[in-house]
């Protein structure tokens, strides 16, 4: 049996902390639910090192979905056909979930419980998605939806990362130009400041001072850096700084609308995709909300779950959160209204992925000047702190 830790609400509204031992998770979560809890967060001990090896990426699960389907259709057996993708696929961690998979299934095991055993090759979304599909006899129907929601999910983390790679990328370039300059120019330069004899403007005199300092002490420098990231990085572990980080991928300029566009994309996509395969809202809404990386959105879907399973429309908490533009929450409300939120929350996900396709184009248009105009500024600093001892040395001359 595994143990799994908990966050719960109990019928006073308090929360508590502590584990369970179950053969699973939906096992652990009946359990709780038993004993009258409403289950907020519930995590496997230990899951983090359990699959090891290359992660399963989106694009990865969507060719298994894809070619999993076009062999069910085949009329090939699902023990037959876990057994040809553990063979074709490219990811060594995805063949080897699979072949854990083949194995549970031939010992009698459902399909669903087969996925779940490996939380961190297959996500909640799937094992669900397949469960249901297991239990009303569509499981090709499943796979079907399964593979349109991952390569939506793949379009979209890879517009908005490569919007947010693009920056990164020059800035490292600008560093390494500089870094250049610092270690083989200024010292070719040093030795002709000194012949001149003259006073050098502060400017220079502070660029051939931290040449030295770079050449000489570089590894300092290294510390520095290396203390700064690894500092940023435990930092964010903390209760504190992960809700900052969190904060700021919100509020940044221009980054934090792209985030939340993206997240009301991804949520919107995967709720309407839940909930076709006949997944119930309080635990589609969890599966969401445990799929998005931020906190404070992860935190307030989860509040709006308990919500949920209070009885107050789902339209009221996500409106509440005042993170989401307010048409989700208004378009949810209208699919309240008329019965149909799966409909609803569709046409919201294809509104906010071309707004999110949109919003990456202009980034990207409006980065590059912005990011040549930094780089020349910074590069012809340097330029100029090399060269204005001798123009005012010429200058000098010329007067004389």
């Amino acid at each position: 049996m595994a143990q799994y830790n908990y966050k719960v609400m109990d019928k006073s509204g308090k929360t508590k902390k502590g584990v369970v031992e179950a053969v699973s998770e939906d096992k652990a979560k009946e359990k709780l639910k038993a004993e009258g809890f409403i289950v907020q967060e519930l995590k496997e001990q230990g899951a983090g090192k359990k699959s090891g090896g290359k992660k399963v990426k989106d694009k990865d699960l969507a060719v298994f979905c894809k070619q999993f389907v076009a062999v069910l259709n085949a009329g090939v057996t699902v023990i037959a056909a876990l057994e040809m993708m553990s063979e074709q696929m490219d990811n060594k961690t995805l063949q080897r979930g699979l072949r854990e998979a083949q194995a549970f299934v031939q010992k009698g095991g459902s399909l669903a419980d087969a996925f779940r055993i490996n939380p961190k090759i297959f996500p909640p979304i799937l094992v669900n998605m397949v469960q249901a599909g297991e239990m009303s006899g569509n499981l090709e129907v499943a796979f079907e939806r399964l593979t349109t929601h991952f390569e939506n999910s793949n379009k979209l983390k890879s517009k908005v990362k490569g919007a947010m790679t693009y920056p990164c990328v020059i800035l490292i370039v600008v560093i390494i130009v500089v870094i250049v300059l610092l270690v083989a120019v200024i010292p070719q330069f040093e030795q002709m400041f000194s012949d001149l004899g003259s006073e050098l403007p502060l400017a220079t005199k502070l660029l051939v001072n931290f040449s030295n300092f770079l050449q000489h002490k570089w590894y300092i420098c290294v510390a520095i850096v290396a203390a700064i990231v690894f500092g940023a990085i435990a930092f964010g572990k903390t209760e504190g700084g992960s809700y900052l980080y969190a904060k700021i991928a919100l509020k940044a300029p221009v980054f934090g609308n792209l985030t939340i566009k993206s997240a009301a994309a991804t949520f919107s996509r995967t709720l309407s995709t839940l909930l076709a395969s006949g997944i119930p809202l309080i635990d589609a809404i969890e599966q969401v909300a445990k799929m998005n990386n931020n906190r404070i959105i992860r935190e307030g879907l989860l509040d709006a779950k308990v919500q949920v399973a209070k009885g107050v429309p789902l339209s009221k908490p996500i409106r509440d959160m005042e993170l989401f533009p307010t048409m989700l929450p208004q378009m949810i409300k209208i699919g309240e209204e008329t019965g149909n939120i799966e409909e609803m929350v569709d046409k919201v996900a294809d509104y906010y992925e071309m707004e999110v396709n949109d919003a990456t184009d202009a980034l990207t248009a409006m980065m590059e000047p912005l990011i040549i105009v930094v780089m020349g500024i910074v590069v012809g600093g340097i330029v100029l702190a090399i060269y204005s001892p001798m123009l005012n040395m010429y200058d000098a001359i010329d007067s004389y």
